[in-house]
């Protein structure tokens, strides 16, 4: 049964073991959430915005005063000075972060009576923060538009995939504006090359990258309204308060931001505070919210590449190589041309278009086609011969279980499809002197760079329109459909809408690459002495770079023979507790096949290992798993989610034979979070997670509703990878082709019972979208160790 309320006093059940050395991080008790219906209002008209009086004092700004519509950009002559100090401002917490990372890892560390370990380099410097540092000069770029009607407009700079991030940025600017949400608009930009670095849609960074940039412009554009709205009425500027979309004087008289936008966009140096809010005055933000777009998506009314109209473009599909970057050997496509409704039929490097009036006529003509493919270079190669390179690639260890005793580890992790719910689809209309794209894009600047490019055609003429996607978990960082559209509309002379099916993706798109881990700890007298993790994994395709060319042909080269992946490696994988002299290396094993980042790249297989090693090390040991845990992390914001999930779920409560739970830690991207699951393996061949807890500091939380769904969405990953999901490659091929064979956890297989508890807040936010996986997976690959008394070396169990 769900539980529905906030801040629950302990319910009743088997009480839970106390864990040694507990104590209590914070005096303010968590958030208690749940997936259960709440008190929680949607507040369909908006929530309601804060009310005040303005921020007082601030230097200037000012605005493109030709234009009958108030824009705020952070941009040229006195904004400059805004946006400069909006990116000092961003680079010093950045700064301090990683100064109290480090002082807290010192200080902390000396506490438990244990062998200090060596903080990690994501511990001072993590992905996140270096691309925020990439990011700071374009980040003053942001448009913030209102207009006469009384929209406020922000143009989003990223992508929206399903993760609610459209919800996340409207609240901030309407929190900031003092504007109803209902008033907030968040389209997404098109394809803008002059945000170097700062259109990529990744790395649990959205949040995190725009909290600053978004929350500036939107006080800016407060500041604007309130001074234009003194002007009118003769007063001063500090006596007027604003609220739900208005400008409020002490005696009564209203004057809405629509009324106000154009006086707005003649003040050049507002006469109150252009600064955001500080935390204490928030009122929107962290208050649960439904998404914005929630309506539209059940009703069918958002929007999809799938769903667009674009004069002229055809339905049109492409017949694939039976193997992996196989090549056309011979074509007969005279049935196919004879078919009804068909338009044409067009070779392009990866196969042969097929154009039609509808999707099923060109489906049928292209079964239709007589081909003879040419098998690919991966052709004779199979799982088994690959885990063999695999296990070939890594170092030696370098300690010597000698004179300690020791834990070894091998961990075999398959191929996983990304399997967004909606399949590629991408719009092109290509002309001889122009071109325009529509799809849902992670990097449209580095697609617009590599379309021009295919095409022969100057950057900038070629127009991509950034359409929201249904669903992504890393697969739209490439833009495969949109290329293979433009060529396709090329050589048609035609517009087109090119469908990939979901056989196409599954067996032609892209995957997480399959990986090996060896781990070796040693320990004695109760310490642990040193921990060596080898990772051997498929080479990681990272040729969409940053989201621009320069970085995107930077992941091939190697400076001073490191890698830009092993760069990225470094900066995203750390072991999170001491365990003595910690080593990590990375070993690449290149494969002519379509690999790409899957959510939390190489923490869902890296951490995973490390985690069901914790278990392991705590069990030869004779400790209990979340005692050894706790005794070991380095973070204090750690051992509070890890002492939450403990004891709301009751760790350490009997269970039945074939039944048990299991606990998983992961921090990583600002963030850390804690998942104990139950899990029921009494037929060990179909086991079934039975319950999951949740606990989670993500900093400053915009909105909590939208972070369960998220932690949520990273359960079932973990039990769809752990237990039953992943690819077979059957020489040079792809086995699984749909979500028949390629089983992915369905409604039966989620757990009946989700509790999810959101620390306090404090801080910068933290990036959600893939912090949950790496600790998700490895809760229930521990959970199935415990019941059935046998650890998996090999993932997915069920394979």
């Amino acid at each position: 049964m769900l539980d529905g309320v906030r801040d629950p006093a302990p319910g009743p059940g088997p009480p839970c073991p106390p864990v040694p050395g507990a104590v209590t991080a914070r005096r303010t008790p968590p958030i208690t959430t749940s997936l259960a219906p709440s008190g929680d209002t949607d507040h369909p008209g908006g929530e309601p915005a804060a009310t005040g009086t303005e921020n007082r004092g601030g230097g200037p700004a000012t605005t493109d005063t030709g234009r009958r519509r108030f824009l705020t950009y952070l941009l040229a002559a006195p904004t400059l000075t805004v946006g400069a100090r909006l990116g000092l401002d961003a680079a010093a917490p950045a700064t301090a972060r990683a100064a109290v990372r480090t002082a807290a890892a010192t200080q902390e560390a000396a506490a438990p009576s244990q062998l200090i370990g060596l903080p990690g380099i994501p511990d001072i410097l993590d992905l996140g923060d270096a691309l925020i540092l990439a990011g700071l000069p374009t980040s003053h770029l942001l448009v913030l538009e209102l207009t006469a009607a009384g929209r406020a407009v922000l143009h989003l700079p990223r992508l929206e995939v399903g993760q609610g991030l459209t919800t996340a940025i409207a609240m901030l600017v309407a929190e900031e504006l003092d504007a109803r949400l209902a008033d907030v608009d968040v389209p997404l930009s098109d394809g803008r090359p002059e945000l170097l670095f700062n259109q990529l849609t990744g790395a649990s960074n959205s949040v995190r990258s725009l909290y600053d940039p978004v929350r500036a412009a939107a006080a800016a554009a407060r500041a604007r309204l309130v001074t234009a709205a003194a002007r009118r009425w003769n007063v001063p500027a500090d006596t007027l308060a604003t609220a739900d979309s208005a400008v409020l004087a002490p005696d009564g008289r209203r004057a809405g931001y629509g009324e106000l936008a154009a006086e707005a966009a003649s003040v050049a140096a507002p006469a109150v505070s252009a600064a955001p809010k500080p935390p204490e005055r928030q009122r929107l933000v962290g208050t649960p919210t439904g998404r914005i777009d929630a309506r539209d998506i059940v009703t069918g009314r958002a929007v999809y590449a799938g769903d667009l109209a674009v004069p002229g473009a055809v339905p049109t599909v492409v017949a694939r190589p039976t193997t992996i970057n196989g090549t056309l050997r011979s074509l007969d496509a005279s049935a196919a041309r004879a078919m009804p409704g068909v338009l044409g039929v067009v070779q392009i490097p990866s196969g042969v278009a097929v154009l039609a009036e509808t999707f099923d006529q060109a489906l049928k003509a292209r079964d239709a086609l007589r081909t003879a493919w040419n098998p690919g270079p991966l052709a004779g190669l199979s799982d088994p011969d690959i885990r063999t390179r695999l296990r070939a690639a890594h170092a030696p260890f370098l300690v010597p279980p000698l004179l300690t005793r020791y834990v070894d580890g091998e961990f075999d992790f398959a191929f996983v499809n990304h399997a967004p719910m909606e399949v590629l689809t991408a719009v092109a209309d290509v002309r001889p002197n122009r071109a325009e794209l529509w799809f849902a894009a992670q990097t449209p600047i580095v697609a617009q760079q590599t379309i021009a490019a295919e095409l022969g055609l100057p950057q900038d003429a070629v127009t991509v329109h950034v359409v929201r996607g249904g669903g992504s978990f890393g697969r739209r960082l490439f833009f495969d459909a949109a290329l293979e559209a433009a060529q396709i509309s090329r050589a048609a002379g035609r517009p087109v809408k090119l469908m990939w099916t979901r056989n196409d993706d599954m067996r032609h798109g892209r995957m997480r690459p399959a990986s090996h881990h060896r781990i070796r700890a040693t320990y004695a007298l109760g310490q642990v002495l040193s921990y060596e993790h080898r990772a051997a994994t498929v080479k990681t395709d990272f040729r969409h770079g940053l989201g621009e060319s320069l970085t995107a042909a930077g992941f091939n080269l190697s400076l001073a023979g490191l890698s830009l992946a092993q760069a990225f490696f470094l900066l995203s994988e750390k072991n999170p507790y001491d365990v003595g002299l910690p080593t990590q290396l990375l070993a690449e094993v290149p494969l002519d096949m379509h690999t790409g980042s899957w959510r939390s790249v190489y923490s869902g297989t890296v951490r995973v290992a490390d985690e069901i090693m914790m278990d392991e090390l705590a069990r030869r040991m004779g400790q209990d798993a979340v005692a050894f845990r706790r005794a070991r992390l380095r973070s204090a914001a750690g051992r509070a989610v890890l002492d939450t999930v403990a004891r709301e779920g009751s760790w350490g409560r009997p269970m039945p034979p074939g039944q048990a739970q299991g606990i998983g830690y992961h921090d990583e991207n600002g963030g850390c979070t804690a998942y104990l699951v139950e899990l029921d393996a009494t037929d060990p061949a179909d086991p079934r997670v039975t319950k999951a807890v949740i606990a989670a500091d993500l900093g400053r939380v915009i909105n909590p509703r939208g972070l369960e769904a998220q932690l949520t969405g990273a359960l079932i990953d973990g039990i769809s990878v752990i237990l039953q999901a992943g690819n077979h490659i059957d020489n040079g091929a792809v086995r699984e082709g749909s979500y028949a064979d390629f089983r992915y956890a369905r409604q039966r297989n989620s757990p009946p019972v989700v509790e999810i508890h959101l620390m306090p807040p404090s801080g910068s936010p933290g990036g959600a979208g893939e912090l949950g996986v790496p600790a998700a997976s490895a809760s229930v690959a521990n959970a199935y160790a415990r019941a059935t008394g046998t650890s998996p070396r090999s993932f997915p169990v069920t394979f």
